[in-house]
């Protein structure tokens, strides 16, 4: 042998030395240095879990009377890894089934094929190893060829599942209350640390209304099986079974006949205006709460029928229910639509010119006009002379409130009217309206809540703030010498963070800037009529868990006090029961059994530019003890004396038994919470009101849940106002 090969192969020898070394390292590292992870790693590919979802819980009614419940309905699942082992992947089976369910192989393909980065809804987002629900409802008969054919659908089964349900006409009346269950998102899933079941192809969780704001009660707890499986997906064995459990049953303060009383009462004024001419008129909203702030009735016009969300919805029916050509049946008013208030208003008013000085007891002037700041600002009903405080509330005279606003004005803090910082003081006025609760959330147990607007200066700093070179940028579209918007413009570029009379002055009598929500003015003259405590209203009254227990019990929590003497606020309730027997509510009410259950009001009446007047009521009763207050806001409709005086007189009515009507509430008492028995079977307090009728029973499935998701009690299409 040469020299040359010799090195040649020693050298060779060296590499395959090297080479083997390197792969016996290699192989020391996987088995010995990271055996541990390896393992972790191959026990975490054998184990899968299968989820089992909770009972939602269901939401009564203050009687017991359920408004959403769970019913049992016939679902029919494929396991697709006992499917997929099938001749083909199970292709020819899936075919069968989707014939017999009446749905496309294609539809069928899609509800059991996996979730992933690149397949999207619709698509199975659980886990494989879990049957797939691919139809719910279905008949007794397509459930029994189902269970009687295992040789042709292995791996299929049929059994009872829980579905939402709406009980009619309840919960038409309260939709917005309710709110409604929707598909969990990935960002959902994370911030309520629960997993994904894939009940009825998509988890829901509550979106808006007391679905929203009460859904981890509701939810319940998920039932979650750790099972192995081998290398070909089979199950081998369990090793933990963790059963679901339901959801708490929610009680609420909403009593079912005061609900549909004024909901109709909140409708047909609507509907009458619309029926005069009026087209404007298509919304509003009605409170009916206690004077201790348990809401008894909530009403948001139009509404819709909530089971429109069942089983999934489309682009057209998404369109009526957001969409501002139906009226967007889908906000909820009473909390989040704003108005002006108008003469509702005064009260405030009145306390702060009592608090600024001004006697109760002392008389004013009211003039057919006044000229403040060279503007000129009309009474309503011409010249009244001189009258005293207790007749300007029960007139409802505009000048005796313009001037105590401009008063109050002249004297408080000059010096931060040219508002340069969100810092300077609030207003004199202004403080007070804050203490009435007006400005802020109520804190009702809803989400989304508007909070209004007091005109503060720190408010009036941001409005121009964002508004003046932004925004609106009415500095670049304002024009001294243009049209009258752009002249307004102009103003609000230049001295659009003053302080003027003129807004003092508008504020007076709940108008300019001042806006309220209907909740928001419910909840103020609930604490005028108890003697000044303001509550956070509540809803939901208690929780009930599936055995029956009270788990919590929800009490409207005291929220403030109002910044008013006793012998103030019995001034005020005396003279608004005046507004009703002689006042500007006084025809709304002719003829009214005052003598059997006197009410106590005020109207309002808020001019809006370019459209009709906000019509406005706010009333409590009786008089002298006040249990209940009504509240009604509809905006673009007229006069508050023609409009909402008139149907919150329907809703008294409706509440006592008067006039023909019969009772509401039994005595014009609220009935007792609901009895529970020892195996959670809640009795109701009171019988089935309207069309409510007792849950159906299986033999019942086929037909007792079906509900029209298109069109209203008597057939009225979704969303429009009749």
């Amino acid at each position: 042998m040469i020299p040359a090969s010799k090195w040649r192969l020693a050298g060779l020898t060296v590499i395959i030395v090297g080479l083997l070394a390197v792969l016996g390292f290699r192989l020391w590292y996987l088995q010995v240095q990271t055996r541990g992870t390896y393992v972790s790693l191959a026990t975490q590919d054998r184990i899968r879990d299968v989820v089992t979802p909770a009972v939602r819980g269901e939401i009564l009614d203050d009687t017991g009377q359920p408004m959403v419940q769970n019913q049992s309905s016939l679902t029919v699942a494929v396991n697709m890894s006992v499917v997929s082992q099938e001749s083909g992947g199970g292709t020819a089976e899936l075919s069968r089934l989707a014939q017999l369910l009446g749905i496309s192989d294609t539809v069928m393909q899609q509800r059991v094929r996996l979730c992933t980065a690149t397949v999207h809804q619709p698509c199975w987002p659980g886990s494989p190893y879990q049957p797939i629900p691919v139809a719910q409802n279905v008949s007794q008969q397509v459930a029994l060829e189902v269970l009687e054919n295992r040789a042709s659908f292995p791996g299929v089964t049929a059994s009872i599942q829980p579905t939402i349900e709406y009980d009619q006409p309840i919960a038409t009346a309260t939709a917005q209350v309710l709110g409604y269950l929707q598909p969990i998102t990935a960002q959902e899933v994370k911030k309520l640390h629960v997993p994904v079941t894939g009940f009825a192809s998509d988890d829901l969780v509550g979106q808006s209304g007391l679905e929203a704001e009460y859904d981890k009660e509701l939810r319940g707890t998920t039932g979650i099986d750790e099972v192995a499986v081998n290398a070909a997906g089979q199950v081998t064995s369990t090793i933990k079974d963790v059963k679901p459990k339901a959801g708490d049953d929610l009680v609420t303060s909403i009593n079912a006949n005061v609900q549909l009383a004024t909901e109709n009462a909140l409708k047909s004024a609507i509907l009458k205006t619309e029926a005069e001419g009026n087209t404007q008129a298509t919304s509003g909203a009605a409170v009916v709460m206690t004077t201790t702030g348990r809401i008894v009735a909530m009403a948001s016009w139009p509404t819709y029928n909530p089971s429109i969300w069942t089983g999934g919805i489309n682009e057209q029916e998404f369109n009526q229910l957001f969409g501002t050509a139906d009226g967007e049946p889908i906000l909820e008013r009473a909390t989040q639509g704003q108005y002006f208030p108008g003469s509702t208003w005064k009260v405030t008013t009145t306390t702060a010119a009592v608090n600024a000085g001004y006697s109760l007891y002392s008389d004013y002037d009211c003039p057919a006009s006044v000229d403040i700041g060279g503007h000129v600002f009309n009474n309503d009903f011409g010249n009244g002379g001189m009258m005293s405080l207790q007749t300007a509330l029960i007139l409802s005279c505009d000048t005796v409130f313009y001037n105590f606003g401009y008063d109050i004005w002249l004297k408080d803090n000059r010096q931060y009217d040219d508002v340069t910082s969100p810092s300077f003081p609030v207003q004199e006025e202004q403080q007070t309206e804050l203490q009435w609760g007006f400005g802020k959330p109520t804190g009702v147990d809803l989400p989304g809540e508007a909070g209004g607007t007091v005109p503060t200066r720190e408010w009036l700093y941001y409005l121009w703030k964002d508004n003046a070179h932004t925004g609106e940028d009415w500095c670049k579209y304002g024009n001294a010498n243009g049209s009258y918007v752009q002249q307004i413009e102009y103003e609000d570029c230049v001295s659009g963070n003053v302080w003027t009379p003129g807004q003092a002055v508008l504020a007076s009598i709940g108008q300019g800037y001042v806006a309220v929500t209907p909740l928001q003015l419910a909840t103020a003259y609930a604490a005028l009529a108890n003697g000044g405590t303001l509550y956070s209203p509540r809803i939901g009254e208690e929780l009930v868990s599936p055995t029956g227990k009270v788990v919590q019990q929800i009490v409207p929590p005291v929220d403030g006090h109002l910044p008013a003497s006793a012998a103030t606020l019995a001034y005020i309730r005396n003279a608004l029961q005046g507004v009703v027997t002689q006042g500007t509510a006084a025809s709304a009410f002719g003829g009214f059994p005052l003598n059997k259950v006197c009410i106590a009001g005020k109207t309002g009446t808020a001019q809006v530019a370019g459209n009709m007047a906000t019509s406005n009521f706010a009333s409590f009763a009786p008089c002298n003890n006040p249990q209940y207050v009504v509240v009604m806001m509809i905006p673009d409709s007229g006069y508050g004396a023609d409009v909402s005086a008139p149907a919150i007189r329907q809703i008294w009515d409706a509440i006592y038994g008067l006039e023909g009507q019969p009772p509401a509430l039994q005595n014009g008492q609220l009935p007792p919470p609901p009895h529970i028995t020892s195996a959670g079977v809640i009795v109701p307090t009171a019988a089935s009101i309207g069309s409510q009728q007792p849950s159906p029973g299986l033999a019942g499935l086929a037909t007792g849940l079906s509900l029209t998701a298109d069109t209203e009690p008597g057939g009225r299409p979704l969303g429009r106002p009749g």
